[in-house]
């Protein structure tokens, strides 16, 4: 599998600590109506801002500060560049077929490269490579090698090591730092936009289990850190983390679940970090009486007022009525004779 060397492969991947993006590539065996065969996106802090698809070929800008922002000439090269990398995903395609045997049926061929400019200044380096949702080939940054996950990768592995494309890696990665400095530019406003998470925790009680949730919503941008806390102990291996999902707004939401026994509900806090907080937040589930969170008690208790309100006119309405039959309508103050 020779690698997609293209600058359309280089825009930077979905990063933690900084400033960051990304650009992950799929390619299928069979497309199908309204799923392109090749597809390609581009990341800046978990936000889409280009796209090509082998069905309009063309790349797009997702952002109006994209579209704007782009010097002459961009569109085109970048399209080519995408065009080039839709090619060699497909002969990789055709290469994979022959190493796992397979005689049909639809597969797919995965490429997520990109870097991270980290607060300190220092850079870190993404590139995985997957076939069929699975992890194919990937880049260490910590080691600086290609880490092989069957014999397949490993043929790559040596392959790659041999012809010098490790040890490009670093220079790789600096080039990708700069083009991702050069998008940070074109958005710098919208980008460092920083707005805090709405937090919600709820629970609920089945079977003797008591599962607690603590969404954020609409929060940018889209890093996050989202932790279950028992007592002053992190339980991350405990917790399942829903993804980091955009909302039509361009801020994100996700959540965090864990399971608890209910009699020890209250030693549970959900920590959340993020840039738009001035320091992390410590958020515990209340939960509400059962009189407001009933719906069927709430019905009842609205029933009840309404009865009650009836009856209180019922009683005004007779006293009224007695009173007019007693005086003829009219009932006037008694008089008191002077005595001399």
């Amino acid at each position: 599998m020779a690698p997609a060397l293209g600058l359309g492969a280089l825009l930077a991947l979905l990063g933690v600590l900084a400033v960051s993006g990304g650009q992950p590539e799929v390619l299928h065996s069979e497309p199908s109506p309204r799923i392109p065969q090749f597809l390609s996106m581009g990341y800046v802090d978990g936000i889409p801002f280009v796209r090509y698809d082998s069905e309009r070929d063309r790349l797009e800008p997702l952002t109006p500060w994209m579209a704007a922002g782009a010097e002459p000439g961009y569109w085109d090269r970048q399209t080519q560049i995408n065009e080039r990398n839709r090619f060699i995903d497909a002969d990789n395609l055709e290469i994979a077929r022959g190493w796992y045997n397979w005689s049909g049926g639809l597969h797919t061929v995965q490429q997520l490269s990109g870097c991270d400019l980290l607060s300190d200044g220092s850079v870190r380096r993404t590139l995985r490579y997957g076939i069929d949702g699975r992890d194919f080939i990937s880049f260490s940054p910590e080691t600086g090698t290609f880490m092989a996950a069957d014999g397949a990768a490993r043929i790559i592995q040596r392959k790659w090591k041999s012809e010098g494309y490790e040890a490009l890696q670093p220079n790789l990665a600096q080039s990708c730092v700069e083009w991702l400095q050069k998008y940070v530019r074109y958005g710098r406003e919208a980008l460092e936009c920083k707005d805090p998470p709405d937090v919600h925790v709820s629970g609920k009680e089945e079977h003797g289990i008591l599962t607690l949730s603590c969404h954020a919503y609409g929060f940018y941008p889209g890093m996050i850190g989202i932790n279950w806390l028992k007592g002053d102990e992190l339980r991350d291996q405990e917790t399942e983390w829903g993804g980091i999902v955009p909302n039509s707004d361009g801020t994100f939401h996700s959540w965090a679940r864990i399971e608890a026994l209910p009699g020890e509900r209250e030693q549970y806090r959900c920590r959340v970090e993020h840039a738009g907080m001035p320091e992390p937040g410590i958020f515990a589930w209340e939960p509400e009486s059962v009189w407001n969170s009933s719906p069927v008690w709430v019905a009842v208790s609205v029933i009840a007022a309404i009865i009650i309100i009836i009856g209180l006119m019922g009683v005004g309405v007779w006293k009224l009525r007695s009173g007019k039959r007693e005086g003829n309508g009219y009932d006037p103050a008694p008089t008191t004779g002077i005595t001399a």
